[in-house]
């Protein structure tokens, strides 16, 4: 069934503003617009004082861009700038196209609605779909950033499906439309597990859509606020629509055996805490390392690590990482960590100095 002319003129509309300024416009804006195309079709716009809303079932998509803040340190502003706004115009491109909805951009994240304010049947297929088209053009981006000669940047995604309350929150002199509850609240923590390149979705989303997806084996988590254990999945694939998650062939490297010390610092609500922790690392990578530890650390830790490379004369710092593994052995404490921000020089020492060990087995 088609969507009212009005709403699909505004979402073209949307997408080549997106496409030509790298940014859609805001909610107060896209209404204003809205307003002016329905009156231009002859239909009676919504009442902009209606502040009433309403119980629905919508899928949240929260992207977040990894490694930016690291990059903004290095780069210039304007560089910076011009990075930020290409990437959220490809990804509002992409949104449109599969026709959701735009709720913020926050700084270096984006939040997207399918199923507010406008409904489909399909809206956790389309939500599905849109998230790995998104992974595709982070995957297509990143090779127009090295041919340029800029860093590389990835992205995280959470999505989870639930009842929300959806309407226009605010005041006379200032109102939005937005969805707020406790899936809003678990899609942001699921973003958070999410590593760069990854599509994770809440159990509740995979189920809407079961027979329609390719995802791996379920993960529990536990999540701030919810005092029972959340279970998620990492997205895959759409077999049907021949979509696939890049992330698998981002991850691939050579993995070398070595025994270099190294200093980790625990991150908790994204600051650096002081105390160090002090490793051996077992085998690297160019996206991770297998660290030896005294003491355990938990799944899903983020740190911040540095090592010396001797071989190659260099001191790797600014390296951060998530524990995506952890056990214990006769040699004590062990966790795998995965990178999820290296700044360019870093990752270059890094890869050569595993293509060195390599070269000389």
């Amino acid at each position: 069934m088609k969507d009212d002319p009005a709403k699909e003129a505004v979402r073209h509309l949307q997408a080549i503003i997106a496409r030509e300024t790298g940014a859609p416009l805001d909610h107060a804006a896209a209404m204003d617009m809205e307003a002016a195309v329905a009156r231009a079709c002859g239909v009676q716009p919504l009442d902009a004082s209606d502040f009433s809303f309403v119980r629905r079932e919508v899928t949240i998509v929260l992207a977040d861009l990894r490694g930016f803040t690291a990059m903004s340190a290095t780069q210039p502003a304007g560089v910076v700038i011009s990075m930020l706004n290409r990437c959220l115009g490809r990804m509002s491109e992409i949104v449109f196209r599969h026709h959701g909805t735009i709720d913020k951009f926050m700084g270096d994240s984006i939040m997207v609605l399918f199923g507010a304010p406008l409904e489909h049947a399909d809206d956790v297929k389309r939500a599905l779909a849109c998230a790995i088209e998104m992974q595709v053009a982070m995957h297509a981006l990143n090779d127009e950033h090295l041919a340029e000669g800029l860093p590389e940047l990835y992205m995280g995604i959470g999505i989870n499906t639930g009842t929300v309350m959806a309407g226009k929150f605010g005041s006379a002199a200032y109102s939005e439309y937005t969805v707020i509850g406790d899936e809003v609240n678990l899609a942001s923590r699921i973003e958070a597990f999410s590593l760069r390149g990854q599509v994770l979705i809440s159990e509740t989303t995979c189920q809407r859509c079961v027979d329609y997806i390719e995802v791996s084996e379920p993960m529990e988590v536990f999540v701030k606020g919810k005092a029972q254990v959340v279970r998620l999945r990492e997205l895959l694939a759409i077999p049907s629509l021949d979509l696939r998650v890049p992330r698998q062939e981002i991850r691939r490297s050579h993995r070398v055996e070595v025994k270099l010390p190294c200093v980790l610092h625990a991150i908790q609500n994204k600051i650096v805490l002081p105390y160090s922790i002090k490793g051996r690392i077992r085998d690297i990578g160019y996206h991770g390392v297998l660290v030896e530890l005294d003491h355990g650390l938990d799944v899903h830790t983020d740190v911040k690590l540095e090592f010396d490379l001797h071989l190659v004369d260099y001191h790797a710092s600014d390296i951060y990482a998530k524990v995506v593994k952890v056990g214990q052995d006769a040699d004590g404490y062990f966790a795998g960590l995965e990178f999820t921000s290296v700044n360019p020089d870093t990752n270059m020492h890094i890869q050569l100095f595993v293509q060195l060990l390599v070269a000389a087995q």
